[in-house]
């Protein structure tokens, strides 16, 4: 470009003094000057897209390392959630355990309850009959009857 501007310079300054200077020099100057424009043009374009295609490589390897730890982060997260499901089964079962024990526990303390209750109500009721009997006993021996505080018979 620098050597088109130099002949430019060059037929301009020989254009001026001399009347018989052919002005269809300067236009196939102007010619390289357009060839040597779309050169430019199309380096800069051919650039351009170079640039186009490195960023988007780029951008392409982020995206691949963004993935990858993505992908990391959910495998460990069902690791934990795994972990974390197995706890709570494990627990879970614990309780169950734990509440069936109490539950057979409770039937065996109100089986208990029941007997002990009606132990204690045979008991009463054998200590009424065996009062009842000693009180028919007195009062078939004594033939009389005691009626406050003296005896009648």
């Amino acid at each position: 470009m620098e050597d088109l501007i130099a002949q430019f310079s060059f037929l301009s300054n020989h254009a001026l003094p001399d009347k018989t200077f052919d002005p269809f020099t300067i236009e196939d100057l102007m010619k390289l000057f357009e060839i040597e424009a779309y050169k430019s043009w199309a380096a800069v374009e051919l650039e351009q897209q170079q640039e186009v295609e490195e960023a988007e490589a780029s951008l392409q390897e982020a995206e691949d390392y963004m993935d990858s730890v993505m992908e990391s982060a959910m495998d460990e997260f069902r690791r934990f959630e795994e972990e974390m499901e197995r706890m709570s089964k494990h627990e879970h079962d614990t309780l169950v355990k734990t509440a069936e024990s109490a539950r057979k526990m409770s039937k065996f303390m109100e089986n208990a309850a029941s007997l002990a209750s009606k132990k204690y109500i045979e008991a009463a009721l054998n200590s009424a009959t065996a009062s009842m009997k000693s009180a028919w006993k007195g009062i078939s021996t004594n033939k009389g009857f005691l009626i406050l505080g003296s005896l009648i018979y």
